[in-house]
Order: structure tokens, then C-alpha cells, then sequence
């Protein structure tokens, strides 16, 4: 709460907008303010776009929960600092973010974001929360924006590459992302949205948003369990479209309902797992200070 005094200054006639923003507003919770707009208009133009194709769901099944938290370990970071005061290049900053995220185009909203990370990273960089706050939303929009995008230009090579280990399991014939079945019963076509690629961009969110969060000290394993998270990703997607690729009833059963939503639950945990693994000591060190806390 204000001081008496720090409200009067702040009622005072003749001052500006710009100077009650500074005088009541931390540099960091500006910086929050701004990513909330952008990630509820990223995320809400995902949905609205959905309801738009008849998805009455509004395309939520489709936001990673991966996502979600990251979205909030970001966000929650910046509540953490009330220090710094907001400057001009700042509030120029956020004019141009704000007209980024209100243009009707969804993709804008997450090239706003990432905009905004990088002048952060490059021209506000506390070394501290602040920083750890960006990269989080930084690596946010890789599978909300830049995976899709390199997809788009590169998505032949993601899908053959994902055919190909699928033909090696079943040792059956492929041609480009076409598959034989198992039982010789016909073909099977991988699609975009079976590609491995999406999933592995949740991997590396993964990692980076509970390492940012937890303020994980950076070691030569990291690299081990980033890569164990990401080869898990491969591996489950080949294995789920390998059996998928027995025969037709297969691929019915596992493309959709209950089979999709198994290989996705075990994807999340694995990515997680290795995760979680990977930044155990910071992770139990947090556990046992909770612990502490409650006992006290």
C-alpha cells in the first residue's frame, strides 16, 4: 500500500499519466501486465479460431498443459520483484507489443511476445527473475509459433524422417510419409499432426520452464536429460504410429478416443519425468523449505 504522502504526490494536478504509471507500477509487473495480454489473446485466439471450425471444445484439448505452465512460471516470476522503476523506452516498447497483439492475426500475438522477450533479455536484463521470466515466455513461443513455422517450410523432411522409423519397425515399404500397413492391407499416411516435431518443442518448454522456475544450476547433464526428454518424445510418437500401422483396426483405434489420449498422457509423463529428474536438487531443495515452513 501507498504511503499517504506517495498518494498525494500521485493526485497532484498537472501530473501526467506517464509519471503515475511509474510512481505506482514496479518495472516487472509492467513487464507481467503486458505478457498476460499477449498469452490471453494467443491462447483465446487459438480457441476462437477453433469454435470458428466447429470445435465446441474452443481447441483446448489441443493447448499443452506443458503450455499452461510455463504461461504461469513465466508470468509468476515477474510478481516476485517490486524493485525498478519503468522507463521511457519501456512504455515505447509496450505501444508497439500492444499494437502487435491487437492486429487480427494470431500469430502476431506470439511475435510480440517473443519481441518483447528479447528487448528484456538484451536491453533490461536484471541477471535475476526478470530474465529467468523472459526466457520462460521466450521458449513458450517456440511451439506456439516457431516450430509451426519451421514445420510449414520444412514439413516433407519431418515426415519422412517420422516414416522412416515407423517402416524400419514394421518392416514394410514406405514412399515419402506413405507407409505400408503390417498386414499388406493398404497404406497409411502420416500427417502434420503426427509429427514428432510438435511434441519435442513441448519437450524442450518442458525443461526450460521448470529449470527457469526452480533457478536450476546449469551442468554438463543438462544436456543428457534434455536430450532424454526429447528422444522419449520421438519415441513414444514412432511407437504409438508403428501400431497404429498393424492394420486398419488399428489405426482406428489408436489414431483416435482413448489410444490418442493414452500416448499423450504417457508423452506428458516422460517429458516431465526426465525433467523432473534432471532438476531434482533444486526441486527437493524447494520441497523441504516448503516443508520447513509448514512445520514452523
Amino acid at each position: 500500500m501507498l504511503a499517504p504522502s506517495n498518494s498525494a504526490e500521485l493526485m497532484a494536478p498537472g501530473r501526467g499519466w506517464v509519471e503515475v504509471l511509474r510512481a505506482s507500477l514496479p518495472r516487472d509487473q509492467f513487464f507481467a501486465g503486458l505478457y498476460i495480454l499477449g498469452c490471453a489473446n494467443g491462447f483465446g485466439a487459438s480457441m476462437i479460431r477453433a469454435l470458428q471450425a466447429g470445435d465446441w471444445t474452443g481447441g483446448t484439448q489441443h493447448i499443452s498443459a506443458i503450455s499452461l505452465f510455463a504461461c504461469f512460471a513465466g508470468i509468476s516470476l515477474l510478481f516476485h520483484d517490486r524493485k525498478g522503476a519503468i522507463t521511457t523506452a519501456d512504455l515505447l516498447v509496450a505501444g508497439v507489443f500492444l499494437i502487435g497483439i491487437a492486429l487480427p492475426v494470431a500469430e502476431m500475438n506470439w511475435a510480440a511476445i517473443t519481441a518483447l522477450s528479447f528487448y528484456i533479455l538484451l536491453f533490461a536484463n536484471d541477471g535475476g527473475v526478470r530474465r529467468r521470466g523472459a526466457l520462460i515466455l521466450l521458449a513458450l513461443t517456440v511451439p506456439m509459433l516457431w516450430s509451426r513455422l519451421l514445420f510449414a517450410f520444412f514439413a516433407k523432411i519431418f515426415l519422412v524422417i517420422d516414416a522412416t522409423f515407423v517402416a524400419w519397425v514394421l518392416g514394410t515399404a514406405q514412399d515419402g510419409n506413405i507407409v505400408r500397413f503390417a498386414d499388406g492391407s493398404g497404406n497409411m499416411i502420416i500427417f502434420p499432426a503426427c509429427s514428432s516435431l510438435a511434441n519435442m518443442s513441448l519437450a524442450f518448454l518442458c525443461w526450460v520452464a521448470v529449470s527457469q522456475w526452480v533457478d536450476h544450476r546449469p551442468s554438463r547433464q543438462d544436456y543428457l536429460w534434455c536430450f532424454l526428454a526429447c528422444a522419449s518424445v520421438v519415441a513414444i510418437n514412432v511407437a504409438r504410429i508403428s501400431i497404429m500401422g498393424l492394420s486398419h483396426w488399428h489405426y482406428e483405434t489408436f489414431h483416435h478416443g482413448w489410444g490418442a489420449t493414452a500416448a499423450n498422457a504417457v508423452t506428458l509423463l516422460f517429458t516431465v519425468g526426465f525433467t523432473v529428474l534432471g532438476c531434482r536438487r533444486e526441486l527437493l531443495s524447494r520441497a523441504e523449505m516448503g516443508g520447513a515452513r509448514a512445520a514452523a
